[in-house]
């Protein structure tokens, strides 16, 4: 649409053209058209005038030619200088490469447990980590809202560097404040491939989008099929959050007491009102290590 080959058309398959239908009929009746061109007359009507996007969008100067992310609304106009030729193209896999590490999560849809945000789409392991699918095979990870909301805002996040192996249900994260630590069990196993930065310069602001900017590691798995076994999704997940409110409110009533709701839901940094020792030790049993 936006090359100007066919009027109106949304994408709802986000970009992904290798499975649409659409896609395949346009590039059969392009290809027809070239082939007939040559010799035969170009067939009457619209579909004579169906070509290739590609084609369409190189008849334009090529300081003029919009790159191809930039169509997608990935990026500001930047003009391509390859012919659409992305499988070479130097800026392509550079923008691949930095896209998959820094694309931020969208959920399809949120559930919520006495206030706790639980996204469809995502895995979430008893330690409260949760795993999400990225693109080429790779694991996002990160710290659930119950667990982000509990803990507060931490001080410094540790987080393993790249190439480092994870083990699943052994701890792969520590996460800091004050003088008191927590682990993270690693969701699922595998080779660290990176890990977001804004998390290392502010810490603080993950329980503000721990399933979006506040994600912590992306992984290339060793054993997924697997290791999804042992994690919860939909409904499991949803009864999973239920038992672990329950205890939680068992753990922190003799602590707490009615602090620890507020208008029914689970209030932030619960565990900032409770002494070193307690904190320590409730958080622990939170996050199972």
């Amino acid at each position: 649409m936006q090359a100007g080959v066919v009027k109106t058309k949304l994408c709802r398959k986000e970009f992904d053209c290798t499975g649409c239908r659409f896609d395949r009929a346009l590039r059969r009746m392009a290809e027809e058209n070239r082939n007939r061109s040559a010799s035969d007359p170009v067939a009457a009507g619209k579909r004579g005038r169906i070509v290739y996007w590609a084609d369409r969008l190189k008849e334009l100067p090529v300081h003029r030619r919009p790159c191809l992310h930039h169509l997608k609304g990935r990026i500001a106009f930047r003009s391509c200088n390859n012919a659409y030729g992305c499988s070479d193209c130097e800026f392509d896999q550079y923008f691949q490469d930095q896209y998959v590490v820094h694309a931020v999560l969208k959920p399809v849809g949120m559930q919520k447990v006495q206030g706790i945000k639980i996204p469809q789409g995502v895995y979430l392991h008893r330690g409260h980590a949760w795993a999400g699918m990225a693109p080429d095979g790779q694991v996002r990870i990160g710290l659930d809202d119950f667990a982000a909301r509990l803990l507060g805002q931490m001080d410094r996040i540790d987080l393993p560097l790249m190439g480092k192996q994870l083990q699943q249900d052994l701890a792969g994260i520590q996460m800091h404040r004050d003088d008191l630590t927590a682990k993270v069990l690693a969701p699922v196993s595998g080779v660290v491939t990176a890990f977001n930065p804004k998390m290392r310069e502010n810490p603080a602001a993950l329980p503000a989008d721990p399933y979006g900017d506040g994600w912590l590691l992306m992984v290339q798995p060793t054993n997924l099929r697997e290791e999804l076994r042992s994690l919860q999704m939909g409904e499991e997940a949803t009864t999973f959050m239920e038992t672990e409110i329950t205890e939680l409110y068992q753990a922190l009533e003799p602590h707490l007491g009615p602090l620890a709701a507020d208008g029914g839901n689970l209030a932030d940094d619960l565990l900032g009102n409770l002494p070193p020792s307690i904190w320590e030790a409730i958080s622990h049993q939170i996050l199972k290590s």
